[in-house]
């Protein structure tokens, strides 16, 4: 019995001030903690907002981006990773886990000092091999730095879930294919790129909605650039309004659905 209170008891911490937030994005004045009545008045605001459609389509580009290349980039190393074995294996399965696990603050930081090295060495490179007259470009923070930094944070999680699919395949359907002699080109197109292929999509769909939502790293190595999380802490530093809390309100709504959506495509088609 006391257990089961104090499951409830979290369950209402948790999600309490989330509904708080839903209900009060409906709020038809101008207090965020003041409900004065149900409108949707802030949600055509934030849509008609020129900072948050801009801040907007910076974090759906950078999601993509990092997505499709964490789901290309993961897929090929849980694929390399099955050939290792013995005590190399153990060793990058660590690496792994510990990079999923590592605070965003400490690879925010590590980020942006790797990549302030990197163009300050590469910088006077640039220059020195430039044609004369002509202004050589400047590698700096900005679109692609917070691109790489994301595809590197959201790889690791891609990985555990395909080698997690990997280990539940068939085998004797590829054997079967080698027995036919398919090359292993086919081999993997045929029968192991369907089977992995809910994993992958599961994979795109969390690294898109860890991207989408990280506030962390993006501050850090975004430069010029203003993602939707930056705009949202920026706009509560000046206080909170409704405004923000419909923001918040469709950024959580698109992250469960994709959240949804990537669960599902775990369960379907699962190996047997």
């Amino acid at each position: 019995m006391v257990m089961r209170f104090y499951s409830i008891g979290i369950y209402l911490f948790l999600y309490v001030p989330i509904g708080i937030l839903v209900l009060f994005s409906f709020n038809s004045g101008r207090h965020a903690s003041d409900f004065q009545g149900f409108s949707v008045e802030w949600y055509g605001k934030a849509l008609s907002n020129v900072f948050v459609i801009e801040s907007l389509t910076t974090s759906l580009i950078i999601a993509l981006s990092a997505a499709t290349l964490s789901s290309l980039m993961g897929t090929a190393a849980a694929l390399a990773l099955q050939q290792v074995r013995g005590r190399l294996r153990a060793l990058f399965d660590s690496l792994i886990y510990v990079s999923i696990i590592i605070p965003g603050i400490v690879i925010g930081i590590a980020t942006l000092v790797a990549l302030v090295t990197v163009f300050d060495l590469l910088n006077p490179i640039l220059g020195a091999l430039w044609p004369e007259g002509v202004k050589p470009p400047k590698l700096s923070l900005g679109l692609a730095s917070v691109i790489a930094a994301h595809t590197l944070f959201t790889m690791s999680l891609v990985i555990v879930l395909v080698r997690a699919r990997i280990a539940g395949m068939d085998r004797a359907l590829i054997e079967a294919s080698q027995d036919l002699y398919a090359s292993p080109w086919r081999t993997f197109m045929q029968i192991t790129l369907p089977q992995l292929l809910p994993a992958i999509l599961a994979g795109f769909l969390l690294s898109f909605t860890f991207s989408f939502d990280d506030f962390i790293i993006s501050f850090f190595v975004a430069g010029p650039n203003t993602t939707l999380p930056i705009y949202v802490f920026s706009s509560i530093r000046r206080g909170i309004t409704p405004e923000v809390n419909a923001i918040g309100t469709m950024v959580l709504g698109v992250s469960l659905t994709l959240l949804i959506l990537a669960q599902y495509l775990l369960q379907r088609r699962k190996p047997r």
